[in-house]
């Protein structure tokens, strides 16, 4: 298939060249028509002098000046002659030029009639004009055809040159404007090789996305391909990390079941511990694929109502630890919908009330509100806080506040991830009265 810029140049080409020949034919004929009424002009100048040269005595004898004003009547190999007809088609006179020419056939015209017609004769082509007169005489009326005819050399030569000078000049016109042409395509185009040099570049890996200022044509296009550039690269990262946090998370329970393979206990024992271990890896290869399966919001995505799944959170992880029963507050609108995945919703609110239970010596309060275009979800413990220099580290994988508390240090990474996907925030703070302040902020739902 032809390239983009073959397909315009080859489109533009064909009508170029469409255009100059319509123009072209549209010329020669207005030309061919102007030079021919030229010729008209000419012979009915000859015809009108002629008249002038003619007299008719009162018996009716015909007297042509031999002193005629037109010259080219007085010699054999003129290109011009004339005749002079009577109501009988009788030739009553002749040019001295038209003596080595046949007499052509004339139709006899009435007083004032004109006719120009182009006529075979001798066997080339030649242009006739004839006039109709009557001579008034006291003796009576005598009706004459005046005819004067030329050969077309003159105007064929004419039209030639013409077609010559028309077709080069055209042909000159049809390159220069090729060539500007191919130089319009090519700026015009530009942009549109930029993005593919920029996509190759992509592909061989010496960029990340389409840089650069594009039209507005194109705007929607390279950013629609940026977006999708980006939202793989982040698809790719998320896989890589499931699968960190996948080994990662594996090496525990593997670490069980080796121990309980090798152990000495009794076999009731062992398969119990065997199959809390199996069940155990089971349930984090799901969540890991439910993580890595997080594809942010669209349209088409259904609305879920907050408070159910944040009861249904807290009362999950209340049973996780029942050696605390801190007072739980949760306040704010109860009718917030959010644009977002279950499963990712569950994943959010349950790390952050998680690592709330984690912390906390009495209290929590988890508070949900709408600001300007977002949701606000803050969860809020009474525990020890979190040190000013540790905020930014917990953000990071596998890192820890207080390595003597259990975990795996991938909460709020996982949190952060999740909040990157939907274009959302999440900020961690001290609050003035004690304890951590966990803040989400997701784009409000429309």
């Amino acid at each position: 298939m032809m390239s983009l810029n073959q397909r315009i140049l080859f489109s533009a080409t064909l009508v170029l060249l469409a255009s100059i020949i319509v123009i072209a034919l549209t010329l020669d004929r207005a030309f061919y028509d102007s030079a021919r009424i030229g010729v008209q002009d000419r012979l009915l100048a000859k015809l009108l002098m002629l008249m002038g040269d003619t007299e008719i005595d009162e018996s009716g004898a015909l007297d042509v000046s031999t002193n005629l004003l037109d010259p080219e009547f007085g010699h054999l190999h003129s290109a011009a002659y004339a005749f002079i007809f009577d109501q009988n088609h009788q030739v009553v006179w002749r040019s001295t030029s038209s003596l080595n020419k046949p007499i052509p056939e004339v139709v006899f015209l009435e007083k004032g009639r004109q006719q120009f017609t182009q006529i075979m004769n001798d066997g080339y082509l030649h242009f006739m004009h004839s006039y109709g007169v009557v001579w008034e005489t006291p003796t009576g009326d005598y009706p004459l055809t005046y005819s004067v005819v030329i050969n077309t050399d003159l105007f064929d030569a004419q039209i030639e040159r013409y077609r010559e000078d028309l077709w080069g000049g055209l042909a000159a016109m049809a390159i220069l404007l090729l060539v500007a042409q191919m130089l319009a395509l090519r700026w015009g185009l530009q942009p549109l090789r930029k993005v593919s040099a920029d996509l190759a570049a992509i592909e061989s890996g010496l960029q990340e996305k389409l840089k650069g200022e594009y039209p507005s044509e194109l705007k929607l296009l390279t950013d629609s391909i940026n977006s999708l550039i980006n939202h793989e690269h982040k698809q790719q990262k998320r896989y890589r990390n499931g699968l960190a946090d996948l080994a990662h998370s594996l090496k525990t329970p593997l670490a069980i079941l080796q121990g309980a393979v090798n152990s000495e206990d009794e076999e009731s024992v062992r398969r119990k511990i065997i199959q809390e271990q199996i069940d155990r890896i089971d349930n984090i290869i799901q969540y890991q694929l439910r993580r890595a399966a997080t594809a942010g919001s669209s349209p088409g995505m259904g609305l879920i109502s907050l408070r159910p799944i944040m009861d249904k959170i807290v009362t999950t992880v209340s049973k996780a630890y029942r050696s605390k029963q801190p007072v739980i507050t949760i306040t704010g609108d109860d009718n917030i919908s959010l644009r977002i995945d279950e499963g990712d919703l569950m994943e959010l609110l349950g790390n952050l009330v998680d690592n709330a239970f984690k912390w906390c010596r009495n209290r929590i309060q988890i508070h949900a509100f709408y600001q300007d275009q977002w949701t606000v979800i803050q969860v809020r413990d009474d525990g020890p806080g979190i040190p000013p220099h540790e905020i930014a580290r917990i953000l990071e994988r596998g890192v820890r506040a207080d390595q003597s508390t259990p975990g795996h240090g991938i909460g709020m990474a996982i949190v952060r991830d999740i909040m990157q996907v939907y274009g959302g925030e999440l900020s961690i703070e001290n609050h003035s009265e004690g304890g951590a302040c966990m803040t989400i902020r997701i784009k409000r739902s429309k």
